[in-house]
């Protein structure tokens, strides 16, 4: 079927004028491209500057509201050429070991639901500014290994394995508080338990920060006789995390027990010689070991104040750090 194309001709009336005359012709087939998706698809572009001069030779797409080329007028809002600005943080990925006994709060239950909620909300307000964050938690709040170890005939590595079971219990917990506000988060574990939790596969996981999701790690290394310390450095060394948190119920690291000494001095920074030379209870000798050979800095914060987990993952001076240094001001990626 021909379907008529208007065509618009001039056929002079006299010598000084002409009149426009229409006229139709049929349509056919090597016509219908005309009318194909690719031409009603096209896009324009229209630069509306007055020069070209007027913006350093800058195109107009690469500019945007503030004048500024390849970068957005707000931090952490997406720019015009696709990209996002990020505020300078100190640490881009990091590691936070949380202890069994700080999940237990006040210690009238097993794990307090505030303290998770607290946690889950401070990780939230970080992750958000592009900081990937892995979790280890610990399982003393239900069961410790070294406690057991020996009674009614429990011998060590059972007990070591029970303890490991208690971190998953933490861990899932951990998960479903964090989930319930937003926060995508993934547990893995160091044994399979492939029903609730997902097998510890280190380039899963670094996959998993990489696209924005927290992963809790649980079951500690899944060997007995090495702590969930030993297991928060080790993960820290395998994803390649720059920092090791570690959140505490105490301020950080004293000179003394601060609970029989109230003139205990808080130390800001320290080497990992002073920590073993002085034999200071930070971490375990194995765990403090394994930091130093892998240049892994540890900070030493208290979890109970609001606001340390986000002051401390993004780089902010709190509690101790020990195998680096405070900067004034802190890098940018």
């Amino acid at each position: 079927m021909a379907i008529p194309l208007p065509l618009t001709s001039y056929s002079p009336i006299s010598t000084s004028s002409s009149i426009p005359r229409t006229s139709f012709v049929p349509l056919t087939p090597r016509h219908r491209n005309f009318f194909s998706e690719q031409n009603f698809s096209r896009r324009v572009l229209i630069s509306c500057s007055s020069s070209s001069s007027s913006n350093n030779g800058s195109t107009p797409e690469s500019m945007n509201g503030s004048g500024l080329k390849g970068q957005s007028s707000f931090p952490g809002m997406p720019s015009f050429d696709g990209t996002t600005s990020k505020p300078p943080v100190k640490w881009r990925r990091v590691l936070l070991k949380v202890s069994g006994e700080a999940l237990a709060g006040d210690e009238e239950q097993n794990i307090d639901p505030k303290v998770t909620m607290a946690i889950a909300r401070e990780v939230a307000a970080v992750t958000r500014l592009g900081i990937e964050v892995a979790i280890v938690v610990g399982g003393g709040n239900i069961f410790r290994g070294s406690t057991w170890a020996g009674c009614s005939g429990l011998d060590r590595s059972s007990a070591d394995y029970i303890g490991m079971l208690a971190t998953v219990m933490n861990a899932i917990f951990l998960q479903a508080t964090m989930e319930s506000i937003g926060i995508p988060t993934r547990v893995q574990t160091a044994f399979r338990m492939s029903e609730v939790a997902e097998p510890y596969i280190r380039r899963r996981a670094i996959r998993h920060l990489e696209k924005g999701r927290v992963v809790i790690f649980a079951a500690g290394t899944g060997n007995p006789f090495f702590t969930t310390d030993t297991a928060a450095a080790l993960r820290c060394a395998e994803i390649n995390a720059e920092v090791v948190l570690k959140a505490t119920n105490v301020d950080g690291v004293f000179d003394d027990d601060p609970k029989r000494n109230p003139n205990a001095r808080l130390h800001e920074s320290l080497t990992y010689q002073e920590v073993t030379s002085k034999d200071l209870s930070v971490m375990d000798m194995t765990a403090i070991t394994l930091c130093q050979e892998n240049n892994i800095p540890v900070v030493v914060f208290n979890l109970s104040e609001p606001g340390n987990i986000a002051k401390a993952i993004k780089g902010e001076r709190v509690g101790t750090l020990i195998g680096g240094t405070w900067n004034s001001t802190v890098a940018a990626t």
